[in-house]
């Protein structure tokens, strides 16, 4: 299970976004009491990302049924639709929320493609085609997100690349190769000056935004599937575990599938949390830092809230 917490600032609530890959469906629900509010009708497989816009008036889905999709977050309306040659991958609207990107997988001959759609021109979205779309040949892209003020989109690939494309050249702008194995997640800081990523090779790693510079790197035991930046506090959570195909039973018992914390400055863990009973997929803090949620293949998303003590913990250097 994948999911992706955002919040209006106009309204108290907290919305949380999941996508069960085995249902085909999106889900929205309310994080305080885990309601679910509603559900996003029309893909045809596995849904593989979601975002939504800074005002929580659209969201954004990508699907293996090849398609993007554009939909009315009140209603559940489906407002545009993208077909494309392969799966989608990773989707995301600009800080405006007027340019889409999403990525394509590279499978049945098909290569990877980033595209970027303008949603102020129906054109585009009418004709399916993009106003860029960059060919990705050497390593697929695994996941995405934008940089400050929608310049350009950092992307993580299937080869430990990470890369910044400009939203309006295609150019590749930096790189940065400092993982050896899949990047799994990439996610921003509040203020998107940083970006940190989850990959395959144990480790999470922190970079500045603009020029991807390696700062930081957090080290485990297993492979990491996603890893949030606080917004409040200097700290990371990260989530993952074995691959599916080699979880045993014995697994939950000696702590393979907790979300991990660690002191962003120092690179030290000082905390575990327990729950899940499967690789955790994802992982993300609630806006106001006072909370974190987390997706694993046990199909269940957990909200965790931090106990007072948490805010006034200091790490001894």
């Amino acid at each position: 299970m994948n999911h992706k917490g955002i919040s209006n600032p106009s309204l108290v609530l907290l919305l949380c976004f999941t996508c069960i890959l085995s249902s085909q469906i999106a889900n929205v629900w309310y994080s305080v009491n885990g309601e679910r509010l509603g559900t996003y009708n029309g893909h045809t497989g596995a849904v593989w990302c979601v975002d939504v816009d800074w005002d929580t008036k659209n969201v954004l889905t990508g699907s293996a049924d090849n398609s993007c999709r554009l939909w009315d977050c009140e209603t559940g309306k489906q407002l545009a639709l993208v077909e494309t040659n392969s799966a989608v991958r990773t989707c995301g609207f600009d800080f405006s929320g007027n340019i889409i990107m999403f990525s394509t997988d590279k499978q049945m001959g098909y290569q990877c493609f980033l595209n970027y759609f303008d949603l102020r021109d129906p054109q585009q979205i009418e004709d399916n085609q993009p106003y860029l779309s960059l060919p990705c040949s050497e390593s697929k892209i695994t996941s995405a997100v934008w940089g400050p003020l929608g310049e350009f989109v950092i992307a993580g690939h299937e080869n430990g690349e990470i890369n910044q494309y400009s939203a309006k050249s295609g150019e590749i702008l930096k790189v940065a190769k400092e993982h050896t194995k899949q990047i799994n997640d990439i996610q921003s800081s509040v203020d998107l000056t940083m970006v940190i990523s989850a990959s395959k090779d144990c480790t999470a790693k922190l970079f500045d935004s603009t020029n991807l510079e390696h700062i930081k790197t957090f080290k485990t035991e297993r492979p990491v599937n996603s890893a949030a930046i606080s917004p409040i506090m200097d700290h990371v959570v990260m989530g993952g575990g074995q691959e599916a195909m080699e979880v045993t039973t014995t697994s939950t018992r000696i702590g393979k599938f907790e979300a991990r914390f660690f002191h962003a400055a120092y690179e030290e863990e000082f905390g575990r949390v327990k729950g899940h009973f499967g690789p955790i997929n994802c992982v993300a803090f609630h806006p106001d830092g006072k909370s974190y949620s987390s997706g694993g293949e046990d199909g269940y998303v957990r909200i965790h809230y931090f106990d007072p003590q948490y805010f006034d913990f200091e790490l001894e250097a």
